[in-house]
């Protein structure tokens, strides 16, 4: 969802995408509303740069864009506080690359996901996945958010997300479902 330019009233704290470096953008900078998944917003300066505001700060774009930010809630199945392991990728899916806007189940960037059960009652969910660029700064920032996605979900209790390089990501990976999202097939 591409949006209208927008002149932001205020300083704001943002990721300079790709690199992943963090920036403040100041107040009365113009920035485009380029998509509003998972949770944050990703914009775009007059000169092309992409910027990522995170859900917290996207009220400074308009509540318009606040709202549409907001993540989206995990479906329960069951009662509250049952794992499901459903409910994993269903968080999963609410993880998008800010510069693709296909999820990062979709693409393909998640090699596995195990839930094991802990003595002490409670899931340890272990997740491997990888970038669609070895280079991208963005990589901590995706397995922050998928850290945190995961451990919302009810019955987890600790998170392991690693981000691995092997096997190499390609397109291939991506589900036919991405391939129409992106207009590839």
């Amino acid at each position: 969802m591409r949006g209208a330019m927008t002149v932001i009233e205020r300083d704001v704290d943002a990721m300079l995408i790709p690199s992943g470096d963090r920036i403040s953008l100041p107040a009365g900078s113009e920035l485009t509303v380029v998509q509003t998944l998972g949770g944050n917003v990703t914009v775009q300066d007059p000169y092309g740069q992409l910027f990522r505001i995170d859900e917290k700060n996207a009220s400074v774009l308009g509540e318009d864009y606040a709202a549409k930010a907001k993540s989206p809630d995990a479906a329960a199945e069951g009662t509250p506080g049952e794992f499901h392991e459903e409910q994993v990728w269903e968080q999963l899916r609410t993880v998008y690359d800010p510069e693709i806007p296909v999820n990062i189940v979709e693409l393909g960037l998640v090699y596995t996901c195990k839930a094991t059960p802990l003595d002490e009652g409670g899931q340890r969910v272990d997740i491997e996945m990888t970038l669609t660029a070895p280079g991208c700064g963005m990589g901590q920032v995706l397995v922050e958010d998928v850290r945190q996605k995961v451990s919302s979900v009810p019955g987890v209790k600790e998170t392991h997300v690693e981000l691995v390089w092997e096997p190499q990501w390609d397109q291939g990976r991506m589900s036919e479902v991405a391939k129409l999202q992106l207009g590839w097939m």
